[in-house]
């Protein structure tokens, strides 16, 4: 007999005995006897009850598969019981494997089937075997942020509204977990572990899919945690949907097709390996409610939310808008984290190159001609002297303006204009008496 089925016995025969009592006290005096005769039998009905609830499994398995029952995560890592689903540990409490070992030779009670069967169905597997193919159409609502877009100018083109109600929520709506939404052979969870994990070695035959060790130095807490893949060792390193699930659900994924919650749910941009207990104490939390612990990461990793709100359309709340202003005001350059790249600068295309012409020889100088001697002159011709000039008589002077009158040559003396020429003032024929053309000589 295990401890926990022998604690269970002992608390059913005190429980037993104490209702007893009370009735007893409660019966009158003239049936005393007989209701004592009675308790004897009742108490032998109880060990027999007893014993039954123990046989059947009612006891310390049962009563741990219902604490653990308890213990869920929107985004997470196996919160299921040892005693269910695929065997899995549980993510929150590690030291229930051998309790489920202990159990498992003995039939299931009706109890741990009913606690399975009501396991919360957003429980995500840990390192499942099998690889879900996405269906047609996972794909974001838009392109992811414009290269260089800082956190807190993207956060100002976020709607601000109120929580929607969570009606209808379930982590089926966002698809099959860690579907293969990039057809790439490889299951989500692994694709995230190749990425965020360092030093990884991988299962041989799985065509690199299968991580089965690695370090994680992790972004929530600052600390380097060991990965090895296993059942009671995988939860130590979890997969976080920054953008919890949850939250998304009530922000506006209520909208969206079921193809493209699948894309939010496996999107690599809203997905972290992180330490596990930190996952869990996260839960579906917003900015308003839960940070890292890692002071130094916080700026990154609310870029990283307001990143994948905008890309999938959806709104933050008024305490949440506000929780993520007062982070990256202490860090406003903070990019917010995208696949696009830096655009492209295309230099202008030079003007192709002209062939080298060949060099042309450079033109003769140009002979000059030497002239042929001129003949000598002939000896000149004597030329004639030129006849003396024939000497032409002086023309004759002018006549005097008639305003001059000499009337004799006493006259002419007399004004000083002796001899008086032809043309001359005051000339006339009478004064020249030889007509040579001077008078008054």
């Amino acid at each position: 007999m295990s401890q926990n089925r022998f604690r269970t016995y002992i608390l059913l025969l005190i429980a037993a005995h104490f209702i007893g009592g009370k009735l007893n006290q409660l019966r009158l005096p003239s049936g005393r006897t007989n209701f004592n005769q009675a308790f004897s039998g009742w108490k032998s009905a109880s060990l027999s009850v007893g014993l039954l609830l123990l046989l059947t499994g009612c006891g310390g398995s049962g009563a741990a598969a219902v604490r653990e029952a308890a213990i869920t995560h929107d985004t997470g890592a196996a919160a299921a019981s040892p005693a269910t689903i695929q065997g899995h540990q549980t993510a929150a409490n590690p030291s229930a494997a051998p309790a489920a070992q202990d159990s498992s030779s003995s039939a299931p009670s009706a109890l741990s089937l009913a606690t399975a069967q009501t396991q919360p169905p957003d429980t995500e597997p840990l390192d499942s075997d099998t690889v879900a193919v996405a269906q047609v159409g996972a794909a974001p609502v838009k392109n992811q942020p414009a290269y260089s877009t800082t956190a807190l100018n993207l956060l100002a083109t976020l709607p601000v509204k109120g929580r929607a109600p969570k009606t209808g929520y379930s982590r089926d709506q966002f698809g099959q977990a860690w579907a293969d939404v990039d057809h790439n052979g490889c299951d989500t969870r692994n694709d995230i572990l190749r990425r965020d994990l360092k030093s990884l070695t991988v299962k041989p035959g799985t065509h690199n899919c299968v991580i089965l060790t690695g370090t994680l130095h992790d972004p929530y807490t600052a600390t380097i945690i060991p990965f090895q893949r296993g059942v009671a060792t995988s939860s130590a390193v979890q997969i976080d949907h920054v953008v919890a699930l949850s939250d998304a659900w009530q922000t506006g994924a209520q909208q969206l097709t079921p193809g493209q919650r699948t894309s939010l749910g496996n999107d690599p941009l809203n997905l972290l390996a992180v330490d596990g207990p930190a996952n869990l104490q996260k839960s579906d939390s917003d900015a308003a409610s839960w940070l890292p612990a890692n002071k130094s990461y916080r700026c990154p990793y609310v870029a990283r939310q307001i990143s994948v709100k905008a890309t999938y359309k959806l709104w933050v709340t008024a305490a949440e808008h506000d929780a993520m202003a007062r982070i990256l005001a202490n860090c406003a350059n903070t990019l917010a984290p995208t696949n696009q790249s830096a655009p492209v600068v295309v230099a202008p295309i030079p003007a192709p190159a002209q062939p080298a012409q060949p060099a042309q020889p450079a033109p003769a100088a140009p002979v000059q001609a030497v002239p042929a001697p001129a003949p000598a002159p002939a000896p000149p011709v004597a030329q004639p002297a030129p006849a003396p000039p024939v000497a032409q008589p002086a023309p004759a002077p002018a006549p005097a303006p008639s305003s001059v009158y000499y009337k004799n040559c006493t006259a002419v003396r007399a004004a000083g204009a002796a001899p008086i020429h032809v043309g001359e003032p005051g000339y006339s024929s009478k004064l020249d008496r030889d007509g040579d053309g001077v008078g008054c000589e």
